[in-house]
């Protein structure tokens, strides 16, 4: 195999740096030691000219320790919440701490699922971390686990830190892991080999996810990798799964090179990039064959091929899109709500005004508010 070139983390003008939980705190207490050699990688890089962002873990873990909570605070979401709404006022205190011994200031960021999905707060998070990196700080972004529910979260910071990497216009990822990369199969397997580059998240490459998290403190897995892999290439921004758990970790990378590279796919406009990235669709839209053809082209969604919706929806809402043996298509803003949907499905231009009661839209989705799978 021809050894990759690994990816130069000098050479990003932005760069967002994912730290998970089992990285970061060992038996309820923080990996000083650890983290004071990332805290000196960080500074280095930052001395070099790459404006940093991370984004950290770990609240959970920390606040559970202080409150003596059992099952490492994930025992029910009430407990996650109060763990982390003590541990991140530690997590904030590490991370200033440890960024100021290198006269860095850290700024936290908290955000939830609804703050990148809603298309006005993605823009107001947007220019906070604009104006942080240009005041000289380095953005601590966390999910605010202390307010979001199972039902409006991410759930992990590995899709979050592809996420912030889109709203800070950042052009590279390093998601630092407890495994050396991506592997075709278990790496604990005798024969496993690790990918050295990916050119495109495919669902070949998906199936080689293990959905674990070994930890035992972390809520990711490879999967979660994965899907941040894909939300980043289609943003044209670079992703890396490296291992963290030695120290000095971000050295050890550049050194050596032993990780997996995903490489940019596209370079999507703001809008396309930010429809690509969103994760909680209103409902799914299901098209016939001759539709779902018609998309791969590029075409819009008409009514006449949709053959089933589920959910309910309004105007402008974000909508999965789904083929006829249930393979995922894409996704997009849909022009009806669900019961205009159900009223047209199937119908042809000329036969929907008598169903809506007004002259017809020029398509269920139209292309430009669509992305594809």
């Amino acid at each position: 195999m021809v050894r990759a070139v690994p990816l130069d983390l000098t050479a990003s003008r932005r760069l967002v740096v994912k730290v998970g939980s089992a990285l970061l705190v060992e038996n309820g207490a923080p990996r000083a030691d650890w983290l004071a050699t990332l805290a000196h990688d960080l500074a280095a890089l930052r001395s070099g000219g790459t404006e940093i962002i991370v984004v950290s873990s770990g609240a959970i873990a920390l606040g559970a320790a202080k409150l003596g909570m059992a099952k490492g605070g994930r025992g029910s979401l009430a407990d996650a919440q109060a763990a982390a709404s003590v541990g991140q006022v530690e997590l904030a205190r590490l991370w200033a701490e440890n960024l100021g011994r290198h006269d860095v200031t850290a700024a936290q960021m908290l955000v939830t699922l609804g703050d990148l999905e809603d298309r006005r707060r993605y823009l107001n998070a947007s220019a906070t971390l604009q104006r942080l990196i240009e005041a000289g700080a380095v953005p601590v972004v966390n999910e605010n686990d202390s307010v979001a529910t199972e039902e409006i979260r991410f759930g992990d910071n590995d899709r979050l830190a592809a996420r912030v990497a889109q709203a800070a216009g950042a052009d590279a990822v390093i998601l630092l892991s407890d495994v050396d990369g991506l592997y075709d199969r278990d790496p604990r397997e005798d024969g496993a080999v690790r990918l050295e580059r990916v050119e495109g998240v495919t669902p070949e490459i998906i199936a080689m996810a293990d959905t674990s998290s070994t930890s035992g403190l972390g809520s990711g897995g490879m999967l979660a990798k994965l899907q941040a892999a894909r939300i980043a290439e289609r943003a044209g921004i670079s992703l890396v799964i490296a291992n963290g758990t030695h120290l000095s970790p971000l050295t050890r990378y550049r050194d050596t090179g032993i990780g997996t590279v995903f490489v940019p796919q596209a370079d999507a406009s703001a809008r396309k990039a930010w429809l690509a990235g969103r994760l909680a669709p209103a409902g799914v839209l299901t098209v016939d064959d001759g539709c779902a053809e018609a998309l791969a082209k590029g075409a819009s969604l008409l009514a006449a091929g949709l053959a089933e919706i589920e959910g309910e929806f309004a105007r402008g809402d974000l909508v999965a899109i789904f083929g006829p043996k249930g393979e995922r298509l894409g996704q997009g803003l849909v022009e009806y709500s669900a019961a205009e949907c159900r009223a047209i499905l199937g119908l042809r231009e000329d036969q929907q005004e008598a169903k809506l009661g007004y002259a017809p839209r020029a398509a269920v989705i139209h292309r430009d508010h669509m992305v594809q799978a």
